[in-house]
């Protein structure tokens, strides 16, 4: 995959990822949501369950293995389909955006190629002037975030 085709990518999957963002701190119900989503239903355990085609003790155990993180994507799209409901799955950076996480990953990497070349200098006892050491951290950042290598994520 080329530069462009990399870039273009990344600036698609931002735009998806954007309309995510919303949601990005909502906590989920205490219970879990299939939990909340069948009470709120006034759906009880058993319908849930003869919906799911499992036994009620099967629906609670699913219940409990949402709210404890350890479901599977397709246990819960069965019980959104059972619910009456669609599963959205996606995931959201830390930061703004994938070219911001691109970004601050470059600079960190930047500063350490650039700081070990004025470690470097500094051991042969060259002067090393701060505004310099800055601006090419800046260049090799943008050089990095430019070309996207793999070493980028080590």
């Amino acid at each position: 995959m080329n530069i462009d085709q990399k870039q273009l990518l990344i600036s698609q999957l931002d735009r998806r990822m954007a309309l995510f963002a919303g949601v990005k701190g909502l906590p989920m119900p205490g219970e879990g949501w299939i939990h909340a989503i069948r009470t709120a239903l006034g759906m009880s355990l058993k319908q849930l369950s003869k919906r799911l085609g499992i036994t009620p003790q099967g629906t609670k155990d699913l219940e409990r293995r949402e709210r404890e993180g350890a479901i599977t994507l397709q246990r819960l799209r069965d019980a959104a389909a059972a619910l009456d409901m669609q599963l959205v799955y996606g995931f959201v950076p830390k930061e703004e955006s994938l070219d911001k996480l691109i970004e601050k990953r470059a600079l960190q990497l930047a500063r350490e190629i650039v700081m070990d070349t004025a470690h470097t200098m500094h051991l042969e006892n060259q002067e090393i002037d701060p505004i310099a050491l800055e601006e090419a951290i800046k260049k090799r950042a943008e050089k990095i975030k430019n070309e996207l290598p793999k070493s980028l994520w080590n």
